[in-house]
């Protein structure tokens, strides 16, 4: 489904995160890590390099969000995704459930989806020798066997529920009516014309990279460097054919010279 269509999200698989349950254990990414099949000593190398503590090898961290308050950040998956806009080859796709899904078959590791995600969080594999991307899934898979995602599952505090986005709007709206300490906002509700991950709170979660202009969808900031794209691609490539051709032609011209002189050097010494 292209972002120019519109369809009901309710029933999309979503996860809500309420930061006052959170307690920083990372039980959740530790969760993550085994799931993905990412190294656990990179991981934890990651964590103490990194200033948000995502990576190739960490597609979800624990970020300090306020005074001894931590909260999960991972992709958003959000309902008109950019960066799957701004994919040249479809190697990231938003499914018809809710996740927004990569296929490391079709990445030719151009990192658009780097600069398109408002909240940076595909990362890229800078330790690989043919380095691609990376990024939460949600543990699609799971959910198609009606499992839970793994940091919902290994969380100890239930800060974080997964279920539909309908269930979960309901939710977060409830908590925040019901209970004085959090701020008067749902995260995710409506910012960037919706997320599949909500967030409620008692502390502004602007640590997380929530930008300031969250008004609605931005697939259509992309669409003009895509559009451009392949006449871009046209150019760079007959630059580096026309510079191929330049560079033959003199290593041409530099051996000729040579092939003159031993042929008068033979004629010579035949007379």
């Amino acid at each position: 489904m292209s972002h120019g269509e519109t369809r009901n999200h309710g029933q999309d698989h979503a996860i809500l995160v309420d930061v006052t349950r959170c307690t920083g254990c990372e039980t959740c990414v530790a969760a993550c890590v085994a799931a993905n099949g990412k190294d656990p000593r990179q991981a934890e190398r990651d964590r103490a390099t990194v200033a948000d503590g995502l990576s190739a090898d960490r597609l979800s961290s624990i970020v300090r969000v306020g005074d001894g308050r931590f909260a999960r950040k991972s992709c958003m998956h959000c309902l008109e995704p950019s960066c799957v806009s701004a994919c040249l080859v479809g190697g990231l796709t938003k499914t018809d459930d809710g996740p927004v899904v990569y296929d490391p078959a079709k990445c030719i590791g151009c990192r658009y989806c780097m600069l398109a995600c408002p909240f940076h969080v595909p990362r890229y594999e800078w330790d690989e020798a043919m380095p691609l991307m990376a990024k939460c899934e949600m543990c699609v898979d799971k959910l198609h066997d009606g499992q839970q995602p793994a940091c919902v599952a290994a969380c100890p505090h239930q800060a974080l529920v997964h279920g539909t986005r309908d269930e979960l709007l309901a939710e977060a709206q409830r908590r925040v009516e019901s209970d004085g300490k959090y701020l008067p906002h749902v995260w995710g509700a409506e910012e960037f014309g919706g997320t599949s991950v909500l967030y409620v709170s008692d502390v502004d979660l602007a640590t997380l990279d929530w930008p300031a202009d969250t008004a609605g969808p931005i697939p259509h900031l992309t669409d003009p460097l895509i559009e451009k794209t392949p006449f871009m691609g046209i150019t760079v490539a007959s630059s580096l054919l026309g510079l191929n051709w330049v560079i033959r032609r003199r290593m041409k011209l530099e051996r000729e010279p040579e092939t003159g002189d031993e042929s008068r050097t033979e004629g010579e010494n035949d007379g």
